[in-house]
């Protein structure tokens, strides 16, 4: 999404985006560790983290929010909070999360119900592709267009399904 962003909105975006890694840090190249390498200089409008699959269809532990500010990143939601946390720190900027289009995960589902109380707590925005009837009215043919798998978009998907949903929420949050 955000090289067609890049191209229909004029946006500049730092993607650091890896196949496979997990939000949590029990796994090698998490998101926690890859963020952790970006500059911490870079001037951003906003801060944009996907709400991972991959936590979900490893069976990782959802964990429960903190009330002390100590974050174990070890579960999910400890995962989500630091992530916030050191988001706003280091770039000073509002933290956007998004969630995949909907499929067939209990985990998944519990994980978007988390965001929302994370989100509640953190004063975050979700975009959430998750609960939009819109995105689940799309038709059986533009779904096997814009889908590879229940999780993974095409090209096309991202292009012409998600990327949309992304510049509305967008332009009416940032």
């Amino acid at each position: 999404m955000a090289e067609f962003m890049n191209a229909s909105e004029g946006t500049i975006s730092v993607k650091e985006a890896v196949s496979g890694t997990t939000l949590v840090t029990s796994e090698p190249d998490n998101y926690i560790e890859r963020l952790k390498k970006l500059p911490p200089d870079i001037k951003a409008d906003a801060f944009i983290c996907q709400l991972s699959t991959n936590d979900a269809t490893r069976n990782k532990p959802l964990g429960a929010v903190s009330h002390t500010g100590e974050y174990d990143t070890d579960t999910i939601i400890g995962a989500i909070e630091y992530i916030i946390d050191y988001a706003r720190s280091a770039y000073h900027c509002p933290v956007y999360f998004y969630t995949g289009t909907y499929y067939d995960s209990q985990l998944y589902a519990e994980m978007v119900e988390s965001l929302k109380d994370i989100a509640g707590k953190h004063n975050i925005g979700i975009i959430n592709l998750w609960d939009s009837e819109e995105m689940r009215a799309v038709s059986q043919d533009d779904y096997q267009l814009y889908m590879a798998d229940p999780i993974h978009p095409t090209k096309a998907g991202y292009r012409l399904w998600w990327t949309p949903e992304f510049v509305s929420y967008l332009k009416q949050h940032i």
